[in-house]
């Protein structure tokens, strides 16, 4: 009873923090005139703040150490043996999202090319899988369970990069990457208190906690007065990170859990599911084309349902049903379908919804012509 009161808390603490320090930042970018302005590219057609996620970070910092020091204080235990260890994790850890998120404020700021934006999500992936949190084990994915510590070290790099851009790029529209990382930090949150991971727990609600507040001004926030931001990338690429943290860790075997593992694993990526799979799509389809996978364009799937007639508003809440469809399914099928099976089933399904998705914007299309014609 005591922990969920402190889960209460720290998830009430951030939320606090982020609804007195975001209207200061609004204020900041309007008084300085720092905005994402429109361009033919993007949704919005009014400069815009694009400092939300400068929030981020330091509340979910501050919230985490503040209820670290007020359980140890109060003799509340909240990890196995082996603190001492994971404090110095977490300092790694740390370290790498400060790296990200200074520079995501460089590049909110004056920008960064992409070139230097990926060589410090190498070294950022780096730093956690030097702090002990890899990929040991695929859970029977392609029929592979123990992995090498070079194997799975490396794998491990490819995966927070692989998040931490599906986040970034997923970032299109209004609610969409916040929505969808409040979906998978609550999902997150219960698998670790359930597990009795204390300190996960804390990570996740410290970060549901923040972004609360900023969907909220981010989604209905009214421009025209003011009260409306976007995360911009310090904000998406510390939330990148983080949500990386926790479905490694998440994934990761642990010597008692025999087939648990890959379930946990399943649940762990399928709270990302929407983001991964739509990355993957988007880089194969700019490849395919001879394009440079790094560089910005229309085809993600926000701008795919809006071309099918969608609003942005109504896109975002289809997006935030698929990604729900996808958790709830996986999680009624991972103890009855093989990690391997669901995973093709995972593909088949979405690539289905792109094929309709594609049908209705050949049938917008057309309507269009001949009523040009």
């Amino acid at each position: 009873m005591t922990e969920f009161l402190f889960y209460g808390g720290n998830l009430v603490l951030a939320a606090l923090l982020g609804m007195f320090i975001i209207p200061k930042i609004l204020l900041i970018s309007y008084k300085k005139k720092l905005f994402d302005l429109p361009d033919g590219r993007k949704v919005h057609t009014m400069p815009i703040p694009r400092l939300g996620g400068l929030s981020f970070f330091p509340v979910i910092l501050i919230t985490l150490c503040m209820t670290m020091g007020i359980c140890y204080f109060s003799g509340v235990h909240i990890h196995p043996d082996d603190s001492v260890r994971m404090l110095y994790s977490f300092c790694f850890l740390a370290v790498g999202c400060m790296l990200l998120y200074l520079v995501g404020v460089t590049d909110d700021l004056i920008g960064v090319s992409y070139r230097y934006k990926f060589l410090c999500q190498i070294a950022a992936a780096l730093l956690l899988s030097l702090s002990g949190e890899w990929l040991n084990s695929l859970g029977g994915l392609l029929g592979i369970h123990a992995l090498p510590p070079s194997v799975g070290m490396a794998i491990t790099v490819f995966i927070v990069i692989y998040i931490t851009n599906a986040i970034n790029l997923i970032d299109g529209i209004d609610g969409l990457a916040s929505g969808l990382s409040c979906i998978a930090l609550a999902v997150l949150a219960v698998m670790y208190a359930l597990r009795g991971e204390f300190i996960y727990v804390v990570l996740s609600l410290s970060t549901l906690g923040i972004l609360i507040p900023f969907w909220f001004y981010n989604v209905f926030g009214n421009a025209r007065r003011g009260h409306k931001l976007f995360m911009g990338d310090a904000g998406s690429l510390t939330l990148g990170y983080i949500l990386s943290i926790l479905v490694i860790h998440l994934s990761a075997a642990h010597p008692s859990e025999g087939k648990a593992e890959a379930s946990d694993m399943v649940i762990a990526f399928s709270t990302l599911l929407v983001p991964l799979l739509d990355v993957a799509r988007v880089v194969l389809h700019r490849l395919r084309n001879h394009k440079n996978p790094f560089l910005p364009d229309k085809n993600h799937i926000h701008h795919k349902l809006i071309r099918a007639g969608l609003r942005v508003r109504s896109t975002m809440v289809c997006i935030l049903l698929i990604s729900l469809l996808f958790i709830g399914m996986n999680l009624w099928l991972v103890d009855l379908l093989d990690i391997n099976v669901l995973l093709i089933a995972d593909i088949v399904l979405w690539t289905f919804m792109h094929l309709a998705i594609n049908h209705r914007i050949s049938i917008k299309e057309k309507s269009k012509v001949r009523q040009t014609v």
